[in-house]
């Protein structure tokens, strides 16, 4: 199922007015400029996993939230979670989402 990235962009946007807060504050949550949030949010600009993750931190939820537009909103479990996902790398983390891709399909 390919990814659309406008709908993703819309997600986030959503959830960043939900919360009250300006492309400004979630950009410095998450560290990038408010020019690539802007590029996000209309689509023009791809965010790697990584940003994703931070985005959703920043945005109090999940990263399926965006991408597939199910919404969990578990605490400081996710939080756990996503602390421990920050620091991989690119490889790491495409390792982990695969690993996530073969339990939702194996493990009921």
């Amino acid at each position: 199922m390919p990814l659309d990235y406008t709908v993703i962009g819309k997600r986030i946007a959503q959830r960043r007015r939900e919360l009250n807060l300006t492309q400004l504050q979630v950009s410095e949550m998450a560290d990038i400029s408010v020019p690539y949030m802007s590029n996000i949010e209309r689509a023009v600009s791809i965010p790697s996993t990584e940003v994703i993750m931070r985005l959703a931190t920043a945005l109090d939820t999940t990263p399926d939230e965006f991408l597939v537009g199910t919404t969990r909103r578990q605490g400081a479990c996710w939080k756990n979670v996503s602390d421990q996902l920050r620091p991989l790398n690119d490889r790491q983390l495409n390792l982990v989402a695969q690993f996530i891709a073969w339990v939702t399909a194996n493990i009921p």
